[in-house]
This record gives C-alpha cells, structure tokens and sequence, in this order.
C-alpha cells in the first residue's frame, strides 16, 4: 500500500507544524460560523442531511476538497497528515460533508492508479470541486483483509449489489470493484445510468449517510484492471482508516473541552461539580486518552505521508484505528453521563457525537478486528 499525494516527504512529523495549525484554525473558523450544532440537529430531521453550501465553502474557499490530489491534476499536492487535520475539525463539528467518501477514500483510490486516462480525467474533476465521488466497498471492509466483491462486469456492464457504501446518496460518479473476466477491476458508473438502484439505509449517524447500491447490466467505464485495482482499493481502505482516526481525535476533544467546560459551570453544594475529586478522576482519564489517541492518529498519518515499509504502514493504522475508536466512544460516553439529565436530551449535541463516536467504530474495521490485524503483522501468538 502506498501513500496517496505528491511526491512524498521524507522527513518524520509526529508534531503539528505552524502550517497544519493555520490550516486548523482556518477550516475551524469556517465550520464555526457554517455549521453550529443547531443546525446540524435541523438538518438530520431533513430529508437533505448534506450541507452543500458548506461542501462548496470547503473547496472553493479552502480547497481541502482536493487536497490528497497531486498539483498535476488541479489539486494541492498535500498528503496524510494535512488531510488528517482536516478530518479532525470535521469530527470535532460533525460536519455534514460526504469528506469521507469522496476526498478520503474515492481520491485514495484514483490516486494510487492516477497514471491511467479515466482515472487522471476524474481527479481532475474532483480537484475542480465539480464532482462528488464515492467508493462502492462496504463501509465495513477491513484494510488489510480479503477483499471481495459480488459484482460482476460482462462486456463492461455490472450487476451485482454493494451495502452499505459512505456517502453513496451525494456522489456524482461511483467507483465501483468488480470483477471481470476472472480479473479485479475499477469502474466509474453514473448515478442516473441505467440499471442504477441506490437505497437509503437509517445508519446510527444521521449526518454520514448509508446507501445500498444495486447494479443491473449497468454501464460502467474501465479506470484500472488487474491487481492496480485490488491496490487501489486497499490503498483507500487504509487512508480511510488513518483518517477516520483523525475524526474520532476530533470527536473525543470537542467531548472533553465541552464536559470540562460544563463543570466548571454546573454547581452543587455551592461550588462547580469540576471540583468534586472523583469527576477529576475521570476527566483526567479522557485526558489522558485523548493526548494518546492524538499521537497514534498522527503516527498514522505520518506513515502514510512518508511512505513507509507497507508493514509498518498497515500495523501504526491498526494501532490508529483501534485506540482512537475507543477512545472516541469513551470520551461521547463520559460526556452525556457527567452532563446528566440534560446531556440524555435531543436538544443537547452529545448525542451527535456518541452517534458519530459508535458509527465510526463499526467502518473501516471494528477494534478488535483492527488489533487482530495488528497481531498478525508483529507476529503476535492468538491466545
């Protein structure tokens, strides 16, 4: 698995740089002013969840939308570790965004095979923000594991179905895994072609939606063949993986600085509940989580940046993606219960981030799945 961007940088950075913190406060301030936890709440009861004028924003205004894309095709030659800060703010304000699905692991994907014709065309389009891009695998494949597809192309037309896949409802073109005549392909198919069936499924996160995706005899265009498909997918699956860690250290920080701000706040027997010892106790194991959840993310990140031994990449994103998860669930958990009654409440947006915090847990690789990964990469005995 290699890293996806411009030309790697060498160099380790498991600290953020002045770059990465403008780059933070800048997608911050947008999210800040666009997209307050009210109006994320508002738009879940809608029938349209995906803020576009913030997707828009993102990429006109900050161009993160193409970020992983080479400066050959129209993007802005980033790599892991400015995307990762990205994903973090969008965790840390649950936004609305099909990011994930399109600029994670779509772009992963086009990325890794950017040297064939369709593939170039489509990065093309997404730097230029003019398309939304989703990956048809299932939301819970595995980086690493086997992976397999029910689709099947005869003469370049694919059948088969796909569920759950990210960000499947706000995609303009679809990459799809099939196989064809005995070899593993990548496909491009259109929404709206024929044969196209995309089904809504209620995922536990209402801002990340989930789709099923149906194939008859539908049209698809060749992007890559052979194993640089299989490669291509994989590829995406880890990037996905490390950045998915990345939102959930967005997560369980806006949990701790929200719960820590609350009880200083919240008084009982006339003084701030923040300094009964027992609360301390428990928000100092957030803490303490969050600070190592952080580190394994930006390990994570970093690896995939400076394109690491393809062992230590896959082993410091099992690490990533099973700490972080925990961690996120962890800190969204403690948060809903120190706030009490109010934090059991709709009104209030823990439960955004706990539905968000137990949605991630499940893609990409559960934590145990992830640790099981890891065991096989050091040579761990099964107990």
């Amino acid at each position: 698995m290699s890293a996806p961007g411009s030309a790697p940088s060498r160099t380790r950075q498991l600290v953020a740089t002045a770059d990465h913190d403008a780059l933070r406060a800048a997608v911050g301030d947008l999210l800040s002013d666009h997209v307050p936890w009210a109006s994320v709440l508002a738009r879940i009861e809608t029938e349209d969840p995906y803020d576009t004028e913030l997707w828009v924003r993102l990429g006109r205004d900050l161009e993160v939308t193409g970020l992983l894309i080479p400066t050959d095709f129209g993007g802005v030659g980033g790599d892991a570790r400015d995307l990762g800060v990205v994903c973090e703010q969008l965790g840390a304000f649950v936004a609305p965004v099909p990011f994930l699905g399109s600029s994670v692991l779509a772009t992963a994907a086009l990325v890794a095979v950017g040297t064939e014709p369709h593939a170039a065309e489509l990065l093309r389009r997404l730097a230029g923000g003019e398309v939304v891009a989703a990956l048809a695998l299932p939301a819970g494949a595995l980086p690493g594991g086997v992976l397999s597809t029910s689709v099947q192309s005869v003469s370049g037309e694919l059948t088969g179905t796909v569920r759950p896949v990210i960000d499947l409802s706000a995609a303009d073109v679809v990459l799809v895994l099939a196989w064809d005549e005995g070899e593993p392909a990548l496909f491009a198919i259109q929404p709206d072609a024929a044969g196209v069936d995309i089904t809504p499924i209620t995922p536990l996160d209402l801002t990340r939606p989930l789709a099923c995706l149906q194939l008859t005899a539908t049209p698809g265009q060749l992007v890559v063949r052979g194993p640089a498909a299989l490669a291509a997918a994989a590829t995406a699956l880890g990037t996905g993986a490390a950045m998915l860690a990345a939102e959930q250290v967005g997560i369980a920080q806006w949990s701790l600085d929200t719960t820590v701000a609350y009880l200083e706040q919240r008084q009982q027997f006339g003084r701030p509940i923040g300094s009964f010892q027992a609360l301390k106790h428990r928000m100092s194991e957030v803490w303490r989580r969050v600070g190592l959840a952080r580190a394994a993310a930006l390990a994570a990140a970093d690896a995939l940046a400076v394109e690491s031994d393809a062992d230590e990449i896959a082993a410091v994103i099992a690490v990533a993606a099973s700490y972080c998860s925990e961690t996120a669930v962890f800190a969204a958990e403690e948060m809903i219960q120190m706030h009490g009654g109010i934090g059991m409440t709709w009104e209030h947006p823990a439960h955004l981030y706990l539905a968000r915090a137990k949605a991630d847990e499940l893609i990409l690789g559960a934590p145990d799945q992830h640790r099981s990964r890891l065991a096989a990469l050091i040579n761990l005995p099964a107990t």
